[in-house]
């Protein structure tokens, strides 16, 4: 390749990436509604999963914790629009598997492989076929809650997904009134490529989400690929990661890539020395207060979604904690 056409190529990459961010900002600008101090505070509706999570169920859990704007999980979502695998009930794991880790995944028998691999076809078909008419309807009825729906996780965005069911996400998103849709980063280059050429196509943002994987540098591929390829960051995952992962390089990280970060989620985790358990707020080693003020301070636009993840305390439930993780947060920008 000559010295001109790879200054023209990086030029262009360049250009593409200054672009996202001022599609970013832009798509933004609707999401301002009482934001405390000025930062977008929201909720992951995951931080639910231990409770009964129809569409309406969420809508109450929202008002009593005084949210008003959310990252949806897809089986709400999806339940509501007619897809009749979609599940709304408390998340139950089962157990693990004999000599496994606690919280493992149990192995499927034979029959239960058969059952998945049947329900994962009709619920394709269901995706590649099914109108959008339900998803405006759940945007009007959070916003007429006052909840904006910022970000859309559907479980349609693997690398087994097929590019119906990836497009169906992102028109569910638009229809839903997100600016992005979220998904755990992809091991292989050419998925994150994939996702992205679609994305900009729907002109809606992949934000990728990792977890024990987080580094510094564990997106700039993705984010090489495609301007509509940004980040999920969640800062208790980074920071419970270790080694090179420290307080002061994810304050760095956040400056220094806040443009392409279309969402963030917020817990508070030991780091690895410490053993990583996620534990109530103010008890870990998460810089939330520091994160919340940066994010203050200049004026970055990035929703960030409280995710409640460690254990429940005896007498308490997922509302009150989420609420005292959404109070904690706006003490913090106080």
């Amino acid at each position: 390749m000559s010295h001109k056409n790879h200054s023209r190529r990086s030029f262009l990459a360049q250009s593409a990436l200054a672009g996202a961010g001022l599609f970013f900002a832009k798509d933004l600008a609707a999401l301002t509604n009482a934001k405390p101090k000025g930062v977008l505070l929201g909720a992951i509706t995951y931080s639910f999963r231990s409770m009964p999570g129809t569409i309406d169920d969420l809508i109450g859990y929202c008002k009593t914790c005084g949210i008003n704007a959310i990252e949806l999980m897809g089986d709400p979502a999806e339940a509501y629009a007619g897809n009749p695998f979609a599940n709304t009930g408390p998340m139950r794991m089962g157990p693990p598997p004999a000599g496994g880790a606690p919280g493992q995944r149990p192995q499927m028998t034979d029959e239960q492989r058969k059952s998945f691999a049947e329900r994962a076809q009709k619920t394709k078909e269901w995706r590649e076929t099914v109108g959008m008419e339900k998803f405006a309807e759940i945007k009007k009825k959070f916003a007429d809650a006052g909840v904006t729906i910022y970000a859309y996780k559907p479980n349609a965005l693997g690398e087994n997904n097929s590019d119906g069911e990836i497009e169906y996400a992102m028109k569910a998103a638009k229809a839903l009134g997100a600016t992005s849709v979220t998904v755990e980063l992809p091991s292989k280059s050419a998925h994150s490529k994939r996702l992205g050429d679609i994305a900009a196509k729907h002109k809606v943002y992949v934000g990728y989400h990792a977890h024990l994987q987080a580094t510094d540098t564990a997106w700039d591929e993705a984010l090489a690929q495609s301007p509509y390829n940004s980040m999920n960051l969640d800062c208790g995952h980074y920071i419970a990661a270790g080694g090179n992962n420290t307080k002061e390089s994810l304050l760095a990280l956040i400056e220094a890539k806040h443009d392409r970060i279309t969402s963030m989620h917020l817990k508070d985790r030991k780091n690895k020395a410490n053993g990583g358990a996620n534990v109530e707020w103010g008890k870990g080693d998460t810089p939330i207060v520091e994160i919340l003020q940066l994010i203050k301070k200049n004026k970055y636009k990035i929703p960030i979604s409280v995710e409640y993840e460690y254990e429940t305390p005896a007498g308490s439930d997922a509302i009150q904690e989420v609420k005292k993780c959404i109070d904690y947060a706006k003490k913090a920008l106080s």
